[in-house]
């Protein structure tokens, strides 16, 4: 496993869109996933101890993201060939048992991904109502493991500062995690 962070945030650039297949049986878009004061797409996967230690407080963030106007979408890029654990199937049952408030999406081309510069999971991208990247950092301080109770919400803090001004904070700490696992050619 190779642990990586993502460059820091390129403000203003601009989200790309995608027309992507969700474990909800629904296809779907930048356009279905915005809300009305910004949007954040999050690469995840199901087998990613990062991922694992921050899901639950992910849930919880884009639940009240919600409440403030920010859609959320998570987008699944890895090859599963590889990855049983990322596999469609196992991907319906996490978002199930988890009750995920946002569309759990699959990238299987990994195209997406590779749009977006997405590097490892989880990487998170903040845009603000006119989907300007204003966002690329940390959920918390949290890394394989989860970290304590009443941390500062990184995540949380910044996309509520971008759905109020448009505007994301110029001081980011980058997100860590597993490198997103390339299909071989």
């Amino acid at each position: 496993m190779v642990s990586l962070s993502p460059p820091i945030c390129d403000f203003g650039r601009p989200a790309i869109d995608f027309d992507l297949p969700g474990v909800d049986g629904r296809r779907h878009s930048l356009a279905s996933a915005r809300g009305a004061n910004g949007l954040l797409v999050m690469f995840i996967c199901n087998h990613c101890p990062y991922v694992k230690a921050v899901i639950r407080r992910m849930v919880r963030d884009c639940t009240e993201l919600a409440t403030l106007g920010v859609g959320s979408i998570a987008i699944m890029s890895n090859d599963p060939a590889d990855y049983p654990e990322d596999s469609w199937d196992r991907m319906v049952a996490l978002a199930s048992d988890l009750k995920f408030p946002f569309p759990y999406v699959l990238d299987e081309s990994q195209e997406i991904a590779k749009a977006y510069g997405a590097v490892c999971t989880p990487d998170f991208f903040g845009y603000n109502a006119k989907l300007e990247l204003q966002y690329r950092g940390r959920l918390d301080e949290s890394r394989k493991d989860t970290a304590p109770e009443g941390v500062r919400r990184d995540l949380f803090e910044a996309m509520k500062i971008v759905a109020s001004t448009g505007q994301g904070p110029r001081e980011q700490l980058a997100s860590i995690g597993c490198s997103i696992k390339w299909k071989v050619a």
